[in-house]
């Protein structure tokens, strides 16, 4: 019986170890879900493999631990891999972003949002799905007049950005036939600093090659901008993601040191970041939070203050 149940646990760990070291043999979309929970999938395979050679005294056991932990350092190393240094240059501007999927069926909490939004002391807001605001945007308008998307730029209210500055260059485009207006780019003007502000939201990355593509024509909107850069928002995806790293790699965008989990709500803090905020240097994130409460989202926004130098 004893050998039986070892051989049954030893499979079962052998099987999920196997499935998030996939990507180190071939980057496929089916797995993408599963590239995200790489940490999550080792830290119990590993917990899951000490307490089967405790209980069963079993030597592959030691085998499967030993895997587990080195697939936890790895996820560990490249969540750390992209990280800012968060360094401060003289004469650097202060800057605060929001950035929110706020879940379009959510209107019910619209004026939380808005209080939530209007207390923030953010100079811009990048908001998804914002049809819930609809009712809430007269309100924001007051301090945040200048806006691309709910009618500004483009007719449909899915992606927008908000900001105190006027944006200039404004607009909004698709990443994909699945990501439709859910891309825009602006730029405005901190203090005498050009800032380029770029919001997405993303596909799911079990969508066919449709997430990488779309991180493929973002990387490609970036490739003429010079100016220090923002990019946020939802991007379905961890950043320890095979096509994730590329993009970061590719981009040379910087993330903070840990980014807090969004998605699902209901884990809190054991949940993954598929919500980010990036900066290219000039540019740099200094601080990163999640908002406290969801507020009726199935995602935690973001708050990031930056330093903005002169390029």
């Amino acid at each position: 019986m004893k050998a039986r149940l070892a051989c049954v646990a030893a499979s079962a760990l052998f099987l999920a170890l196997f499935v998030i070291s996939i990507r180190y043999l071939m980057d496929s979309w089916l797995l993408a879900f599963v590239n995200s929970f790489q940490l999550h999938i080792a830290v119990l395979a590993a917990f899951a493999a000490l307490s089967c050679l405790i209980v069963l005294r079993s030597r592959v056991f030691i085998v499967l631990l030993v895997w587990a932990l080195m697939l936890c350092a790895h996820a560990v190393y490249m969540h750390r891999e992209f990280v800012t240094d968060a360094f401060a240059p003289t004469g650097a501007k202060p800057f605060r972003l929001l950035s929110f999927n706020v879940l379009m069926e959510n209107s019910r909490n619209a004026e939380s949002i808005a209080d939530t939004i209007l207390t923030s002391n953010a100079d811009a807001v990048y908001v998804m799905e914002a049809a819930a605001l609809t009712s809430v945007l007269p309100r924001l308008s007051q301090i945040y007049p200048y806006r691309i998307g709910c009618g500004e730029g483009v007719q449909s209210c899915d992606l927008l950005i908000l900001s105190k500055r006027p944006l200039e260059n404004a607009r909004i485009g698709s990443l994909s036939y699945v990501s439709r207006e859910r891309f825009a780019m602006a730029m405005i003007d901190v203090d005498g600093v050009k800032l380029t502000l770029a919001a997405a939201h993303l596909a799911k990355p079990y969508f066919d090659e449709y997430h990488r593509n779309e991180l493929s024509r973002i990387r490609s909107a970036f490739s003429s901008v010079t100016d220090p850069l923002i990019l946020g928002g939802d991007f379905n995806s961890a950043s320890i993601a095979p096509d994730m790293q590329d993009f970061l790699l590719a981009t040379d965008l910087k993330k903070a040191p840990w980014e807090p989990a969004t998605w699902p709500v209901e884990a809190r803090q054991f949940g993954i970041a598929i919500d980010h905020i990036f900066a290219r240097k000039p540019a740099t994130l200094m601080k990163l939070e999640r908002l406290p409460d969801s507020l009726g989202s199935n995602h935690y926004g973001l708050v990031a203050d930056f330093v903005i130098a002169a390029p």
